[in-house]
């Protein structure tokens, strides 16, 4: 996507120095800047921090942490000769002990950070897998997959796209939009599309606490594509839905069992209970790699626990511009704050993906090739 005249991808890896780069999420909307970091640690204390979150987005700094990982095992004892990104890269069979164990720490570090993301065990066991065999194969990896997270989102949004006309209202959670995924997205995809196609179409983004995604990065994108649209409460979605001001809602997902029992942001499975009563058609993008086959149904998708501060402080710019963080709740009091929840399947209408739209049951029946 363009920012200011110029493309971005939302994460991107220099292949030669290991060096990984990422528009920093934590300081937009207020700010545009572009976040490095040189080793997988730092990637994985990215992803924690949320500087880059979202599935996809997740995904890729997963591969990418992973690449970084092997990168720098290559100089473990001496073995392999040279700092980081030097020396012999095609080394598979020459791994030492040491290094394999290293490789494992890895990943099982990688695979922490957020547990619910299966975008980013997806993406750390390809990487790690390719890079039994040699450093390059890796890197190889690690890029393929953030090209094609882009090349799937299209899809997404090309298939997506038929769901909306002129004059369709539309309602999202949480953000799944470029920023969620290497470029393009998957609950936004639809609607960037459907904008080239020339449809005029208006959209509702709810804030989404506690982190506000949907306040502080939805509406950037909407914003940025020219889309109208308004922030609105959370818990504005049912009163929307019942004086028929919502014609469709489209959500992403970050991790789908195989019966199709969806988790994503906290509050969405709310979304999905009204969308039911009210006879709205309730849709969630999202690519094959997100959908977890080895899980029968929803009640077995690990959900991240985030710190209590995300709930009781909110961070922003004060009138001179200067990042602050003030209190919002009551001192003393304290907050659980599980960052996702999991809608049954049988409250969604289908599911939107590279492959093309499909039910539940349809769903079930597939595997990834």
């Amino acid at each position: 996507m363009n920012v200011n005249g110029k493309p971005f991808r939302t994460i991107w890896m220099d292949l030669q120095t290991g060096i990984v780069s990422m528009i920093d999420q934590n300081a937009l909307p207020f700010d545009f800047k572009i976040h490095e970091v040189k080793t997988y640690p730092e990637t994985c204390h990215a992803i924690v921090t949320m500087v880059t979150r979202g599935a996809g987005a997740i995904g890729a700094a997963a591969g990418f942490a992973m690449a970084q990982a092997f990168l720098e095992g290559v100089g473990l004892n001496g073995e392999t000769g040279g700092e980081k990104g030097e020396g012999r890269r095609e080394t598979g069979a020459e791994y030492s002990v040491a290094q394999f164990e290293f490789f494992d720490l890895a990943r099982k570090e990688i695979e922490a950070t957020r547990p619910t993301a299966r975008n980013l065990f997806f993406a750390t066991e390809k990487v790690y897998n390719a890079g039994l065999k040699s450093v390059e194969a890796a890197l190889r990896e690690a890029q393929f997959l953030a090209d094609e997270n882009i090349s799937d989102s299209k899809k997404i949004g090309k298939y997506g796209s038929i769901l909306i006309k002129t004059g369709t209202k539309i309602l999202t959670h949480c953000n799944a939009g470029w920023l969620g995924f290497v470029d393009f997205g998957s609950a936004l995809a639809p609607l960037y599309v459907a904008k080239q196609q020339g449809k005029e179409f208006f959209v509702y983004a709810d804030e989404t606490r506690p982190r506000n995604q949907g306040a502080r990065l939805t509406a950037w994108e909407l914003q940025n594509e020219d889309i109208p649209h308004k922030i609105v409460p959370d818990n504005a979605g049912a009163h929307l839905m019942s004086q028929g001001l919502v014609d469709l809602i489209i959500v992403g997902a970050d991790r789908i069992a195989a019966n199709g029992d969806t988790a994503n942001k906290i509050g969405t499975f709310e979304k999905a209970i009204v969308a039911k009563e009210f006879g709205i058609p309730f849709y969630v993008a999202a690519p094959f790699s997100t959908i977890d086959f080895s899980l029968t149904d929803g009640s077995q998708i690990p959900i991240e626990g985030r710190s209590e501060d995300e709930v009781l402080f909110y961070t922003g710019p004060d009138s001179e511009g200067t990042m602050r963080t003030i209190r919002m709740a009551s001192p003393g009091s304290h907050a659980i704050n599980p960052a996702f929840d999991v809608t049954p399947a049988k409250y969604i209408t289908g599911f939107i993906t590279e492959k093309g739209i499909f039910t539940h049951e349809e769903l079930s029946g597939m595997k990834l090739e």
